[in-house]
């Protein structure tokens, strides 16, 4: 699984040092002896890994056999052998669906986007109004944030990469007005708490905190006031164990601080006898977190309604969060994963999450990953996977050590892709894989095999737009990387300067030189045509797909996040400097979504 040997982004050829192979050899473990395989990939028609009976998902028992019948249908059925069972995962032949048409659409920080409704950061209801405008406006998507919940105490994690689960959504996005009963209810106590809410909205900055205690003392009034919650046990019964866990995971963290590693001995597991015992001595509380869950599922649901979302599924978990406490038996909790050198990070990345490990994963049928993907798909018509080369391999890096002494972790790919196109075949959704940095040999043709889109920004492609292919989404900038106002006007090479960074001067003046080629500008043009100019590029592109920050609509110089800094800057608290009552109405934000429709309807007329 070690991977002794790799080509770096320099097509150098790295030898991983012993003393990195034996701490990775000792976190990986070693694989049950013989048997057959926990797990195997199984189209209809083929043949089984070995003969045996084989069970539909449904139930449906099909008797003994040695192939697979060419009717079954995509899903996770069983193999059963005399002592044992192998999960066969049955994907479609024609992998992941595609987009249904050509389009665009806007990339959304939501925690960004506030309105006067807003309570200091931006929600599922401030969601919803985007979207409904964006359709209007001729957008086809709406790409947002992963909406992870962290753990339910102060401080507040504000990284949306950094999640306490993948299955759940934070309750910082709940719209407290629409909770069911809250006018009728919330009475005086929900008017100070909104008018404080509203107040945060003034500040330069999310003040996570502030709105995650106003929000909570709001919930917490709405629940103990008998707040109407038909549809709950349904939901319970849908989300079932992962739901449960979740609220009893959230309720400990209230008690014990958000660090499961610290908590007492008889809670560090969820299958410990103490477990229970807790949540049966706080099961008001329990069920209050699957209230606010099953909230935050109806809003979400109700900003789907307008427009596809695409959601965005991190590449891992925080080591001490919900999920890791779950699946910790799973789990190199001894490792962080990362990246090595490369063009975009020359001393390397730690991301500070632990991995899963291969062989263990497989053991569950990646049963993980399904509930992952299946929560994340939940009233979405995208999903793009945050570092897809994850998918084949993983730069673990032990704990203590640079992120350049790592090696590469091989995942069982083909197994892990055919789970991918199960749960996406299943929603109805596209998926874009985000495979930006260094990218292994086979990747992206096996990524385009199973019709995964892959991602291409202008900030990194030598080619013009115009030689773009198809099957992918294409975008000027992300989350991580300068703004086109940030790049254009230098602005950023000062903001990393004042964080502490040493900026790359030289890089960022041929990324200028490469925005002038795109827009087919000179390089004093101004900033509007720059943006209009790269963006109806974009649009007139054989692209699939092409989005838009509301950053680059608004030309703000600051980038949501930059890498290798904590305190020097404001990573994931940068509000719009608009709300977005006045967002929808700015003449230059109108003047893009028009150039991205009419440009991406002249090329599909083309075509």
């Amino acid at each position: 699984m070690i991977v002794r040997s790799y080509r770096d982004a320099w097509k150098r050829r790295r030898i991983v040092p012993a003393a990195v192979r034996r701490r990775l050899e000792a976190a990986l473990g070693s694989p049950a002896p013989g048997g057959p395989p926990p797990v195997a990939v199984v189209r209809p028609g083929e043949a089984l890994p070995l003969p045996g009976e084989v069970v539909l998902e449904d139930g449906t028992p099909l008797g003994g056999a040695d192939r697979l019948p060419p009717d079954a249908p995509i899903g996770y059925h069983r193999l059963r052998l005399d002592d044992r069972e192998v999960r066969l995962i049955t994907p479609p032949a024609s992998g992941c669906p595609l987009p249904a048409r050509r389009a665009w659409g806007w990339s959304v920080q939501l925690y960004a986007a506030r309105s006067a409704g807003s309570w200091g950061i931006g929600d599922l209801a401030d969601l919803r109004a985007l979207a409904e405008w964006a359709a209007t406006a001729g957008a086809g998507l709406l790409m947002v944030n992963p909406l992870n919940a962290p753990a339910p105490v102060t401080p507040v994690q504000p990284s949306p990469y950094f999640p306490g689960t993948r299955r759940f959504l934070n309750p910082l996005y709940l719209r407290v007005e629409e909770v069911p009963g809250a006018q009728r209810l919330g009475g005086e106590q929900l008017g100070r708490l909104a008018a404080a809410g509203r107040e945060l909205n003034r500040a330069s900055s999310i003040d996570r905190d502030a709105a995650f205690t106003l929000k909570m003392q709001a919930l917490d009034a709405l629940w103990r006031a008998g707040a109407p919650r038909e549809g709950l046990d349904a939901f319970r019964a849908e989300r079932g164990h992962a739901l449960r866990d979740w609220a009893r995971w959230a309720v400990i963290a209230e008690h014990h601080g958000p660090a499961w590693s610290r908590w007492p001995e008889e809670l560090r597991r969820p299958d410990a006898p103490g477990v229970p015992r807790f949540a049966a001595a706080h099961a008001d509380r329990v069920a209050f977190h699957e209230w606010v869950q099953w909230l935050l599922d109806e809003e979400l649901a109700r900003a789907g309604r307008a427009l596809p979302l695409v959601q965005d599924v991190p590449i891992g978990i925080d080591r001490e969060g919900a999920d890791a406490w779950a699946w910790q038996d799973l789990m190199a909790l001894d490792v962080n994963i990362g990246a090595p050198p490369d063009l975009f990070s020359r001393a390397g990345q730690d991301w500070g999450l632990p991995p899963f490990i291969p062989h263990r994963l497989r053991t569950t049928g990646h049963e993980p990953i399904i509930q992952t993907l299946r929560a994340t798909l939940r009233h979405a018509g995208g999903l793009r996977i945050d570092h897809v080369m994850g998918l084949f391999r993983l730069w673990w890096i032990p704990l203590g050590n640079d992120p350049r002494d790592g090696a590469y972790v091989r995942y069982p790919a083909d197994e892990l892709l055919a789970v991918l196109a199960v749960e996406s075949a299943r929603a109805g959704a596209f998926v874009v894989g985000e495979d930006l940095g260094t990218v292994g040999r086979g990747v992206r043709q096996a990524l385009q095999r199973h019709r995964i889109l892959s991602y291409r920004l202008v900030y990194f492609e030598r080619r013009p737009p115009s030689s773009y292919p198809p099957a992918c989404l294409a975008a000027v900038t992300t989350h991580d990387l300068p703004t086109l106002a940030g790049a254009w006007t230098a602005a950023d090479l000062e903001a990393q300067r004042r964080a502490g960074l040493e900026p790359d001067a030289e890089g960022l003046a041929r990324l200028r030189a490469r925005l002038a080629a795109v827009a087919g500008l000179p390089e004093d043009a101004n900033l509007d045509e720059v943006v209009l100019r790269v963006h109806a590029a974009l649009a007139a592109s054989p692209a699939l797909l092409v989005t838009a920050t509301l950053e680059d609509a608004l030309r703000i110089s600051e980038r949501p996040n930059l890498p290798g800094t904590t305190d020097q800057h404001p990573n994931w608290a940068i509000p719009l400097p608009m709300p977005i009552e006045e967002l929808v109405r700015d003449p230059f934000v109108a003047r893009l979504a028009g150039a991205l429709t009419r440009r991406a309807g002249a090329s599909a007329r083309r075509r």
